[in-house]
């Protein structure tokens, strides 16, 4: 079974991040109620449209799932 993309993402996380995905890593982080252990595009896609007020833009987390599922699929 593929690692979730929360377990994913934070291979991103960074002290000083530099780009959108490792901004969206450290905020993922922080957020208590991402769902960690999800590999489900929709079901991410809906908490992050509810919840991911820090995210600028879902294609920050497109671009991330295009990665995540590049490396997991």
């Amino acid at each position: 079974m593929a690692k979730s993309f929360y377990h994913f993402l934070m291979k991103y996380r960074h002290p000083e991040p530099k780009d959108d995905i490792s901004i969206f890593a450290n905020n993922a982080y922080e957020d208590h109620s991402f769902p960690k252990g999800s590999t489900d595009y929709d079901e991410i896609s809906s908490y992050l449209e509810l919840n991911g007020h820090y995210l600028d833009s879902m294609s920050t987390f497109d671009e991330a799932w295009e990665l995540y599922v590049q490396t997991e699929g």
